[in-house]
């Protein structure tokens, strides 16, 4: 297990393969919602979605996602890449992990958000090279009134200083919904 400490907030992060340079692709285990693994490498297995859905004639858009439970000692988190089809409905790829440990509640959301950056940038060269939009989805609620809303700020400039589009609650979708629904 690796310790990370984040680039702009000074919290350590604890969990295994993780780093804000890259998670190592053979070591992360992704699958689509029906159960069916992806065995290639992330990277390799977006780009070829990405080919095939732009062959079919589909305008994609990807919104990359976290979002965490507290299970009793540890905290499980999803991470899903969720791929838009314009007017056409859309289909994700999931990563499941865990952390041995108990976290507070903004360490959490931070660390769902740095999830979801990490993913973000390893993908942006494909992004690029496609012309494709990404939005990285905070599972933060606008609301001053929630408990989640104490990370906004934070969430929001991290995002944003590494240069993706911000989404928080209501219009987070990846993280709110989609990573919600299979963690």
């Amino acid at each position: 297990m690796q310790s990370v400490v984040g680039v702009k907030f000074g919290i350590d992060i604890n969990f295994p393969y993780f780093c804000l340079r890259g998670i190592n692709q053979f070591q992360m285990s992704w699958r689509r919602l029906n159960g069916e693994p992806i065995t290639e490498p992330l990277a390799t297995a977006v780009e070829k979605t990405i080919i095939r859905e732009q062959e079919a004639g589909y305008k994609l858009k990807l919104c990359i996602g976290t979002d965490s439970q507290m299970r009793g000692d540890h905290v499980d988190f999803a991470t899903v890449i969720v791929f838009l089809r314009e007017g056409r409905g859309g289909f994700m790829f999931i990563h499941h992990s865990s952390n041995p440990t108990e976290m507070k509640l903004k360490e959490r959301m931070i660390t769902e958000v740095a999830k979801s950056i990490d993913i973000a940038y390893q993908l942006c060269d494909i992004l690029e090279k496609y012309h494709l939009e990404l939005e990285v989805h905070a599972d933060i609620n606008t609301d001053p009134n929630f408990k989640s809303n104490t990370a906004l700020k934070e969430a929001m400039g991290y995002i944003l200083s590494m240069g993706f589009i911000f989404k928080a609650k209501p219009d987070a979708f990846a993280s709110s919904y989609c990573a919600d629904k299979v963690v």
